[in-house]
């Protein structure tokens, strides 16, 4: 029986989890660049269930008992969620009319999960990867994310406007002031190597293979529009479909875990009981 509460249990706990993901995936609908994230759930490992018992040899001096074993089957000891995992693919895109609006779309990559990504530097100076190209320029004219996170160039450095009005031509070329600057840019031939930091940030799992320079490598195809914002790709209709079966699950487990506590209380309270 306390097989059945922790079954249960890591049931609820599983769906819990999965609730919250699809809920971020949700509230973050209209997040410029946003990557939904997949919940993988897994078993725990299986348990074979054996009988224990005793069988008697006769012998000369009496019987000898010796134990044996018989295989009852397997027994499964519940779920958990294993990870969230982004699913890389391009979001709508849509005209906003700002200047500083950029959006990285796809053409061909020799890579099937390969994917692209701008160059920004974090609050610690690292270099990390993102998908959001709603800029801004800051009050020292550098070019920004929304947190105030450089955004960099193809030799690492942060790109200077001076305040000024720029173009972007479709290969991720600036134009500012007569000036040409290639904006920095990423690709990944795994994007599931991809890992979320947070604000819209990524970096490179521990086992995942670097970033490299999208220019650099043959055969990637890109184009960058300015005035214009990739969206989310969070399909609002598919996560509150899953977001209900989810709840389902739940109820269920909490069913099954409420019985077995029943069952348990019968136990103690009444069988026990000496008449």
């Amino acid at each position: 029986m306390l097989r059945g509460f922790n079954t249960a249990a890591s049931g609820m706990i599983a769906n819990q989890r999965m609730q919250e993901t699809l809920s971020n995936n949700i509230a973050n609908s209209d997040t410029p660049g946003y990557k939904a994230d997949q919940g993988t759930m897994r078993a725990f490992p299986e348990l074979l269930l054996q009988q224990m018992g005793g069988e008697t040899i006769p012998a000369s001096s009496g019987g000898l008992t010796l134990p044996t074993q018989k295989e009852l089957g397997s027994l499964n000891t519940g779920v958990y969620m294993q990870e969230a995992v982004p699913e890389f693919s391009q979001g709508d895109v849509r005209e906003t009319g700002n200047t500083t609006d950029l959006a990285l779309l796809h053409g061909d990559v020799p890579d099937e999960e390969g994917f692209l990504f701008f160059n920004v530097q974090n609050q610690d100076g690292d270099v990390r990867q993102t998908r959001n190209g709603n800029f801004t320029v800051d009050g020292e004219g550098f070019l920004t994310t929304n947190q105030g996170y450089y955004v960099l160039d193809d030799a690492g450095e942060p790109i200077q406007t001076d305040g000024m009005e720029f173009t972007v031509q479709d290969n991720g070329t600036l134009e500012i002031d007569g000036e040409e600057t290639e904006l920095g840019l990423s690709y990944t031939a795994n994007a599931n190597d991809m890992v979320k930091e947070g604000d819209d940030l990524y970096t490179v799992g521990e086992d995942g293979e670097p970033v490299v320079n999208a220019r650099d490598i043959d055969g990637v195809d890109f184009t960058v529009q300015q005035n214009v914002l990739e969206g989310s790709n969070v399909d609002p209709a598919r996560m509150m479909t899953e977001m209900n079966n989810t709840y389902r699950n739940f109820e269920m487990n909490q069913r099954a875990l409420k019985a077995y506590d029943q069952s348990m209380q019968k136990t103690v309270n009444d069988v026990g009981k000496l008449g």
